[in-house]
């Protein structure tokens, strides 16, 4: 991978300025900078300039550190799509159709969420929230759970009459 350039550097600058704005450290001194503002109100008489300085300095600031995080965010983003999928890809029983599902279209994302809204509700209905499949076959599975479930009544129904 090339790693020389302004590219490289943005991308070091930006790792290193949000994890140090997230510190906090950044907290309190972000604190004390408007402590000393307000303390330093009245010696300036609360003026225009008074105002202005601290208007100014967190305008420019939320400015560039929009940029910064929105690159780090980009980043982690892309970070866990990649673990996702990994595990997507090594797991057997996972639809490969999933790799890469934040490439589809919004409408194409909210037909997804509704298919597994709709896995979600019979997964209620059968008091089991743990169990997940692929979209492939979680329908043919949830018939054979509700088909299992079934046998296993008939069985303890036939257990107790023959017992």
């Amino acid at each position: 991978m090339n790693r020389t350039g302004f590219s490289h550097f943005f991308d070091l600058f930006s790792q290193r300025v949000t994890r140090a704005t997230g510190s906090s450290t950044a907290f309190l001194l972000a604190l004390a900078t408007v402590l000393i503002w307000i303390v330093t109100g009245p010696i300036f008489h609360y003026s225009d300039t008074w105002q202005l300085v601290i208007n100014t300095g967190t305008t420019i600031v939320t400015f560039l550190m929009v940029f910064l995080i929105q690159k780090s965010q980009n980043k982690d983003s892309m970070a866990m799509q990649i673990k996702l999928n990994e595990l997507i890809a090594v797991n057997r029983k996972a639809s490969n159709r999933l790799l890469n599902v934040e490439d589809l279209s919004e409408k194409e994302l909210r037909e997804l969420h509704e298919f597994f809204g709709r896995l979600a509700d019979k997964a209620k209905q059968e008091n089991n929230l743990s169990e997940s499949h692929s979209a492939e076959e979680a329908e043919e599975i949830h018939v054979e759970k509700l088909e299992e479930k079934h046998r296993r009544r008939q069985d303890k129904k036939m257990a107790r009459t023959t017992g």
